[in-house]
């Protein structure tokens, strides 16, 4: 980052590194709140421009200074000023969140050895990234609230990303912009072939949607933007992660009866990919040497890794059986109660 302000003294750089993460967790979270908007009101097909932000318990116009992002909340001890409405507490959550993902991809290129983040080479990529990270905010609780994947995220960000690609061939790690498109064009096709097998095969194992296809094209964005080594970490990453959170779902009071009505898959399967997507773009090249590093004490303690990972795959194996026996049945269940209303009654 040096080489950006030659002229500097080390005081002042330092200054303006302060005044620059201020400014960023400001913009961060004022895009946080504009994503509010977005994740309330492009499922309802809602403008997200008009009409202005209201309270939903008595339609007043939130004015500028009840709307600062974080803060406001706090002030207002999470209620309306005006009818004392509650006001959930997600609004502040995905603000700060926001406000910390765009300080993340600036510190990828201004001091990425402070957290082991990746290295961003130049700052012009900066605003691709926010984008990035805001429209993963955007798809990820979408998808908890309604079970949907926009495909102006997936399939614009694509497009982005190959003219990103185009204009910035260091994207993709080279230095000729024909390659660094034909290599993301690669990453796209791979990332929606990937998906599409795992779709049409989830189909046919568990006779329902298991893979919807948004996930499909967000997982063609992914490999446009990552390559293949990125999109093989984050569907194995993002596998791990909805294990974790089906294992979640078990835990709670209700999961038994849930299960064995066949919802189990509706848990969204977005949050594990969109949170799986964030890791490979901050800490990808840790992950990687990480990865080579448990490869190569493996290859040197066979004994250790078996008795590790033996127990792991035997469980994670009896959950999916059990998990694909509850949600067939429940589905036949359901297919005979349908076939025998449809029978005509004497």
């Amino acid at each position: 980052m040096g080489e950006y302000f030659v002229g500097l003294s080390e005081e002042d750089l330092t200054l303006l590194m302060r005044w620059a993460l201020g400014f960023v967790l400001c913009l961060g979270a004022i895009v946080g709140s504009f994503l509010n908007v977005c994740i309330y009101r492009i499922p309802l097909e809602q403008s997200v421009v008009t009409p202005r932000s209201h309270c939903f318990g008595c339609g007043k116009v939130i004015p500028w200074y009840y709307n600062i992002p974080v803060l406001a909340w706090f002030v207002l001890r999470g209620k309306c000023a005006y009818c004392k409405s509650p006001i959930s507490f997600r609004y502040p959550l995905i603000e700060a969140l926001t406000a910390l993902l765009f300080l993340l991809v600036f510190q990828m290129w201004g001091n990425p050895s402070l957290l082991g983040l990746n290295r961003l080479p130049i700052p012009e990529l900066i605003p691709f990234f926010w984008l990035f990270v805001a429209s993963t905010v955007v798809d990820v609780m979408i998808d908890i609230d309604h079970r949907i994947l926009l495909d102006r995220i997936s399939l614009g960000g694509t497009l982005i990303t190959l003219v990103v690609s185009a204009a910035y061939p260091v994207l993709q790690g080279c230095d000729d912009w024909l390659v660094a498109v034909v290599r993301s064009l690669i990453g796209a096709g791979a990332g929606f072939g990937i998906g599409f097998a795992i779709a049409w095969l989830g189909r046919r194992i568990f006779l329902q949607d298991a893979f919807g296809f948004g996930d499909v094209k967000w997982m063609m964005l992914f490999g446009a933007l990552f390559g293949w080594a990125g999109l093989l970490y984050i569907l194995t990453m993002a596998s791990l992660l909805g294990l974790v959170m089906g294992l979640g779902a078990m835990a709670v009071s209700h999961c038994r009866k849930t299960l064995r009505e066949g919802e189990a898959l509706a848990i969204p399967f977005g949050p594990a990919l969109g949170l799986a997507a964030l890791l490979w773009l901050f800490w990808g090249r840790k992950v990687l040497a990480g990865l080579e590093a448990i490869r190569t004490w493996s290859l040197d303690h066979n004994d250790a890794m078996l008795l590790v990972l033996g127990p792991v795959a035997l469980a994670t194996l009896a959950w999916l059986c059990v998990r694909i026996h509850f949600i067939r049945k429940a589905i036949r269940e359901e297919e005979a109660a349908e076939a025998e209303e449809a029978e005509p009654r004497d």
